[in-house]
């Protein structure tokens, strides 16, 4: 279901169908992981040492860090930016799932080769990400500082936030960390689709029998593995675009511990490998591998499922 099948022409859903199944499929994703999500964003940006044994260090652990954002700023405060957060994640979704149906149909249209393979729906998995990626940093960057501010609030609503932004950074605020952005999200949402595919038919293989009824697990825990394998490899980067998302943003944070600037990629990995340490590089991955499965095995799931439904209905209305 996921990528131009030449043997599943008659199940095949319209642009339309595949462009809403996206959509729904990173709206129902974004709403059920987004806790993990600003967890991993705070864990992102902590200067200080993600242990126990740094007094200075505000956030040590998962459960420590839920429970006291829970204590400090109420419940609603897990799903900080979630419009902004929502907004990315339904563009994102349709343009992303959309993109790669088309890059892999164009791909076996074009060519000999087999729109399934590996490589195939590695490059067209990245272009497409950067395809989604180039249509919602914007929203990207509201989202992260939404997520990354404490208490009193710097924005208080998501005009706010455009408005003060755009008058004290400039336009060029809405695309801070592109480029790290760019260089994650290609690889990053490669792997997501090859390993899914990969890993799907090496669970057909394992278990053959009962594929039907295993459809929706299978979706589910492949995309699992998918997205621990790709934000493993990719996650750096994303830990500098958080860090880059949030520069001229220090007020915010100043409750946090401590605070830097950056000048761009290059001096944003000196200073975190400086002060740091390689360690540095990986702060809050744990809440991020969590995350990446969650939300890489649903995204999966609720598209095939979206896809499923659709053409259920089509099927019903002929």
């Amino acid at each position: 279901m996921v990528g131009y099948d030449p043997k599943a022409d008659a199940r095949s859903n319209s642009k339309l169908e595949v462009a809403v199944a996206g959509s729904l499929s990173g709206f129902v994703t974004r709403a059920l992981i987004s806790p993990l999500d600003v967890i991993k964003i705070r864990f992102q940006l902590q200067i200080e040492r993600l242990c126990r044994s740094d007094p200075n260090a505000k956030y040590h652990g998962i459960l420590q860090a839920g429970k006291q954002i829970l204590q400090e700023e109420g419940p609603t405060a897990f799903w900080k930016g979630h419009i902004p957060a929502q907004l990315l994640s339904i563009g994102y979704g349709a343009v992303q799932f959309l993109s790669f149906e088309q890059l892999t149909e164009l791909v076996h249209r074009a060519s000999v080769y087999d729109a399934r393979g590996f490589s195939v729906h590695f490059i067209c998995g990245g272009l497409s990400a950067c395809a989604a990626t180039l249509t919602v940093h914007p929203v990207d960057v509201l989202r992260t500082r939404f997520a990354a501010q404490g208490e009193p609030k710097v924005y208080k609503t998501l005009r706010d936030a455009v408005v003060t932004m755009y008058k004290t950074e400039g336009p060029l605020v809405f695309y801070k960390g592109l480029t790290p952005t760019l260089i994650a999200i290609f690889p990053y949402a490669g792997l997501q689709f090859s390993c899914y595919r990969s890993l799907k038919q090496a669970y057909e293989w394992v278990m053959p029998a009962n594929r039907k009824q295993t459809g929706n697990l299978k979706s589910l825990l492949c995309g699992c593995g998918a997205g621990v394998i790709s934000k493993t490899v990719t996650y750096p980067l994303d830990l500098f675009k958080k860090r880059l998302q949030v520069g001229g943003f220090e007020k915010a944070r100043a409750t946090f511990g401590q605070v830097r600037r950056y000048n761009g990629l290059l001096d944003c990995t000196k200073q975190v490998l400086q002060e740091e340490g390689t360690q540095g590089f990986f702060k809050g991955l744990s809440p991020s591998l969590l995350k990446a499965a969650l939300s890489t095995g649903f995204m999966f799931f609720w598209y095939e499922f979206f896809c499923n439904l659709f053409h259920c209905i089509r099927r019903e209305d002929s």
